[in-house]
C-alpha cells in the first residue's frame, strides 16, 4: 500500500491534544479560495520553485514505512499527543491512511478532514481514529460551490454519519474575511451544530495570511477574490446562544 505525502511536521500543537506529529497528505478535491497548503492539492510529487531554488514536494512511500516512522517517535507521543493525518485532504489517501493507522503502536490518531469523501472512506478512516477535526466552511450550498467549487451534500452526510458513529470530534471554522465568518454563516453552522447527537464542540480559527508566497512557488498565482486584510468577524454569540460550547482558537 502506497501513498504520497508531502510533509511530516513534528510537534504540532494545533492539530489535536498534546504534542503531535502531523502528516500531510497530498491531493484534494475541494479548490477553497483560501487554502494555505497549495503544495497540497495536486496528488502527485511537484517541483517548487523559488528565489531559493528547487525542491520536490510529495514522496512516495508505503504504509509501512510510514507506520516505522511514526512509531519511532511513540515512547515520546504516546502519553503525551499523538500523530495527526492532515493534508490537503487525507481521505483522498483513504485506504493508504487506514492501513498506516493500522500499523501504529497504541499512538492516539486524529483525522483533519473536510469530510468530502465518499461514505465508505471516511467511514474507514474515522472508525480507526480516537478524534476528528471536522472543518466546517460554509452552510448555503451556492455559497459553497462558489468559494471550494464543490457541492457541501458530500460533508454534511458524512457529518451526520460522524455524529452517529461515536468517535469524538470538533467542529472547525476558519474565519475568512466577507466568507465564512458572516453572521448568517455562523448562525447556520450554530444551527446545524446543535441538532447534532452530542452537540460537539466549535473551534473558530482566526484566518492564515502566511500562503500567498507559496502559490508562486506551485505556479500559481494568489489573487484572494476577498479582502484579506479585513479583520475577521469572531462572533461566538450565535453558538453561546444555543448553549454551545465555542471558542476562538
Amino acid at each position: 500500500m502506497t501513498g504520497v505525502v508531502f510533509d511530516i511536521r513534528e510537534w504540532t500543537v494545533h492539530d489535536g491534544p498534546g504534542l503531535r506529529t502531523t502528516v500531510f497528505l497530498k491531493g484534494c478535491p475541494l479548490r477553497c479560495a483560501w487554502c494555505h497548503n497549495p503544495e497540497g492539492l495536486s496528488p502527485a510529487p511537484q517541483v517548487l520553485r523559488s528565489a531559493s531554488g528547487e525542491r520536490l514536494v510529495g514522496r512516495t512511500c508505503t504504509s509501512a514505512e510510514l507506520a516505522s516512522i511514526l512509531n519511532r517517535q511513540a515512547p515520546l507521543l504516546r502519553d503525551n499527543g499523538g500523530v495527526t493525518f492532515s493534508g490537503g485532504e487525507p481521505l483522498l489517501q483513504a485506504a493508504f491512511v487506514a492501513d498506516t493507522i493500522r500499523r501504529l503502536e497504541g499512538l492516539h490518531v486524529a483525522l483533519d478532514t473536510s469530510g468530502y469523501a465518499p461514505e465508505e472512506d471516511f467511514r474507514r478512516v474515522a472508525g480507526q481514529s480516537h478524534l476528528a477535526l471536522f472543518d466546517l466552511k460554509l452552510m448555503d450550498a451556492q455559497a459553497h460551490r462558489r468559494w471550494t467549487g464543490l457541492d457541501n451534500r458530500p460533508i454534511l452526510r458524512n457529518l451526520a454519519v460522524l455524529a452517529e458513529m461515536g468517535t469524538p470530534f470538533v467542529i472547525r471554522v476558519a474565519l475568512i474575511p466577507g466568507v465564512t465568518d458572516t453572521d448568517e454563516n455562523l448562525r447556520a453552522i450554530a444551527r446545524h451544530v446543535c441538532a447534532l447527537p452530542g452537540r460537539p464542540p466549535v473551534e473558530l480559527l482566526p484566518y492564515n495570511r502566511a500562503a500567498g508566497a507559496k502559490y508562486a512557488a506551485c505556479g500559481l498565482e494568489w489573487r484572494p477574490p476577498f479582502d484579506e486584510t479585513a479583520a475577521p468577524n469572531a462572533n461566538l454569540q450565535p453558538f453561546l446562544d444555543l448553549n454551545l460550547n465555542a471558542t476562538l482558537a
